[in-house]
């Protein structure tokens, strides 16, 4: 049974910076493309960042140049470095892993970050 487990969420100031990681019990793990989201309370799941296969990252506008997206295939780990937190970045925070051309996608169960004003 493939699983996804979020770790490293927690409560922060405002400008205070944490490490998520999620590890996945997935055979191939390089060939997937993962992706971090967030659900804040009473707001639908956004997406966050995104890293290819390859190592190509993307970014939300929210995000960009504030978070960094990263991840070790030796250790099925995806990463999301956040930095220069904000109170609108707190909420529950997922990762997703797919592999492009099939149906074959997985979520992890999420892991709380509250930024404190």
């Amino acid at each position: 049974q493939v699983q996804l487990v979020e770790s490293g969420g927690g409560l922060v100031q405002t400008g205070g910076s944490l490490r998520l990681s999620c590890v996945a019990s997935l055979s191939r793990f390089s060939m997937y493309y993962l992706a971090w989201y967030r659900q804040a309370p009473g707001k639908q799941r956004e997406w966050v960042a995104t890293i290819e296969s390859g190592g190509v990252t993307n970014y939300s506008d929210s995000t960009k140049g504030r978070f960094t997206i990263s991840r070790d295939n030796a250790k099925n780990t995806v990463y999301l470095e956040m930095n220069s937190l904000k109170p609108e970045d707190t909420g529950v925070y997922y990762c997703r892993a797919w592999l492009p051309g099939t149906t074959a996608y997985y979520w992890g169960q999420g892991t709380q970050v509250t930024v404190s004003s």
